[in-house]
């Protein structure tokens, strides 16, 4: 019996032993991140700056993998369906695991069952930029003209059920006012023709408006976070106009669904040290990103349950058709 029993105790204490190793030996190879746009975008750079330092802590290589198109579905299908192995993660905005839910009519993928949280990188707010031709500086201005110069304005979005999209069509509704809505395939090809006049204004996020503002191309007109963004201080918010008026993207890691504890919780132990590295947090502000941490998890979790249930009544107030 004290044979049986010691053995018991060494099979035991093996096993532990076991799972610490792997705890500690993860990863052991290269680590993969998807992310749903494409070489050269901000979300693009952010990552493979993210891939550069964690690959430095970790002593393995992590690579992004672009898979662009389809409004983030393309990207998200492929992380979704990933082995939940440890070595596949999630480069998340806003679109891909949440709004999408409510813009489509069926999704190849479903955000809130295929995906497990692993960390916050920041909150991006968006921007209204307009061409320095137009006479405004302000959102409130912009009303004003809109009010003054019926048929005369037109906004480029990258969709118009995007996140830049609705926030375009809820202020011309809230405002009051007729502005033409150019939806483009894509962020890029709205910024430039705004650059161009071919369009008067632009609604994106400040992470992709933030080289072209730094060069004067566009001006800044109004800011649809809370409060003053870094960077932008001189640039009034939405709620300055409209009181309450709140309206932000994001960017986040997730994993399949059932990628193991430990490997989410080493993910986002070095996720929140590498976005406070001080180079890396000023990198961040360059690009607009409002960040104060990778949080846990699960602050994680209750953040994308919150964001559902805010996208679920503003689809309705503003009567979103999914397509």
């Amino acid at each position: 019996m004290i044979r049986i029993a010691l053995s018991f105790s060494l099979l035991l204490l093996s096993l532990v032993s076991s799972g610490a190793v792997f705890a500690q030996a993860w990863p052991s190879k290269t680590v993969r991140i998807v992310l749903s746009q494409p070489p050269g975008s901000s979300p693009d750079i952010l990552a493979r700056m993210l891939a550069e330092r964690l690959s430095k802590r970790w002593g393995q290589g992590v690579v992004v993998e672009n898979r662009p198109g389809g409004q983030n579905v393309v990207g998200a299908q492929v992380a979704a369906r990933a082995a939940p192995d440890g070595y596949t993660f999630y480069y998340a905005t806003t679109a891909a695991l949440v709004t999408n839910l409510y813009t489509f009519k069926s999704l190849p993928y479903d955000p809130r069952r295929d995906f497990t949280p692993v960390g916050m990188i920041g909150l991006s707010p968006f921007v209204f930029a307009v061409n320095p031709a137009l006479p405004v500086n302000s959102l409130a201005e912009l009303m004003a003209y809109a009010k003054a110069n019926p048929d005369k304005l037109s906004v480029a979005t990258e969709g118009r059920v995007t996140l830049s999209g609705l926030l375009a069509d809820m202020v011309s509704a809230t405002g009051g006012v007729k502005i033409l809505h150019v939806p483009y395939n894509g962020v890029q090809p709205g910024i430039l023709d705004t650059i161009a006049g071919r369009t008067q204004l632009t609604v994106q996020s400040s992470t992709a408006l933030s080289t072209h503002l730094k060069r004067g191309a566009l001006r800044p007109i109004a800011v649809s976070f809370p409060k003053r963004v870094s960077g932008l201080e001189e640039v009034p918010t939405i709620a300055e106009t409209w009181p309450g008026f709140q309206y932000v993207g994001w960017h986040a890691v997730a994993a399949p669904a059932g990628t193991p504890e430990e490997a989410i919780r080493r993910f986002n132990r070095d996720l929140d040290a590498s976005i406070k590295e001080p180079d890396m947090a000023q990198r961040l502000v360059e690009f607009g990103i409002v960040t104060e941490g990778a949080g846990t998890p699960e602050q994680l979790a209750e953040f994308l349950r919150a964001e559902h249930g805010r996208w679920s009544k503003l689809a309705k107030d503003i009567g979103v058709v999914p397509e």
